[in-house]
């Protein structure tokens, strides 16, 4: 599998020289698998850059796009609309989300509706075809795809993309408990090669008045990783307020716990090779 960051930024996209080393847009990544399935994990704004990479390709007319949603808070959804293949009648799209088909459709057509933007969602040119997510493990192409529900607002998913016995967990937007850990996720993310978790506050903004508000910490994200027994942890689910010099500094700090800790960068790309 190859993983690619699009967007690691939450709530809202930043820009400027404080915010070039980790990027600005808002979540967004890449899955491929080693079938080249292809798999997006949520629709922020930095699909765009994977829409323009996309149509960069001049040998494959025809593609067909996994878009999985986490949940459908703006800062995941935002940057659909400006998402190239969507409008080119080649693309097939499939939405896949834990709400009915209609659902899902619905809040899509909202989002590109009445006078929030110019072009209709159903007047896009791709073909589209709407998934809900069954309550168990499901496939697309040769990756397995299993899910837990996380802590948040409205609610929100962590979902384990498994193939060739190689995993990815992606944990963003989920609050921990207010004693101990979540103890779902850890089991949920036992011996998994990659843990991307919601580090949205240091430890010192969440106890100033930020709980309850659906996001977690670096610490929290150290503890489960070493709980889990993860390979490496790579922190994500930035806060717009949090500068290049700030961010380089959690990532110091997670590393004194967990050595194997990382900062997700936008237009990052890491590989997994499993065996046949």
């Amino acid at each position: 599998m190859k993983l690619t960051f699009w967007g690691v930024r939450g709530s809202v996209p930043v820009s400027g020289r404080h915010y070039v080393k980790y990027g600005g847009h808002t979540p967004c990544a890449s899955l491929v698998s080693s079938k080249k399935d292809l798999i997006v994990i949520d629709a922020g704004t930095g699909i765009m850059r994977l829409g323009e990479a996309l149509t960069e390709k001049k040998d494959k007319k025809y593609v067909h796009i996994h878009l999985v949603f986490t949940h459908f808070h703006i800062d995941h959804i935002m940057g659909l609309p400006f998402f190239p293949p969507l409008f080119l009648k080649e693309t097939k799209v499939s939405f896949h989300s834990p709400l009915k088909s209609g659902e899902t459709q619905r809040l899509l057509s909202t989002l590109m509706g009445g006078r929030f933007f110019p072009i209709p969602f159903d007047k896009t040119g791709a073909e589209k075809k709407f998934v809900k997510v069954p309550s168990g493990d499901f496939a697309i192409g040769n990756v397995r795809i299993s899910h837990i529900p996380l802590n948040h607002p409205q609610g929100s998913f962590a979902l384990r993309f498994s193939e060739k016995g190689r995993n990815i967990v992606f944990a963003t937007d989920t609050e921990h408990p207010e004693k101990g850990m979540d103890e779902q996720l850890v089991a949920f993310a036992q011996k998994t090669d990659i843990l991307i978790y919601d580090a949205t506050f240091t430890p010192d903004e969440y106890k100033k008045g930020r709980r309850g508000w659906g996001h977690s910490t670096w610490e929290q994200g150290t503890r489960i990783a070493k709980k889990a027994g993860v390979e490496k942890l790579y922190l994500s689910h930035f806060n717009p307020s949090h500068s290049d010099k700030k961010i380089d500094n959690i990532i110091r700090r997670a590393k004194e716990v967990f050595p194997e800790t990382y900062g997700a960068r936008e237009g990052s790309s890491l590989s997994l090779k499993g065996g046949s």
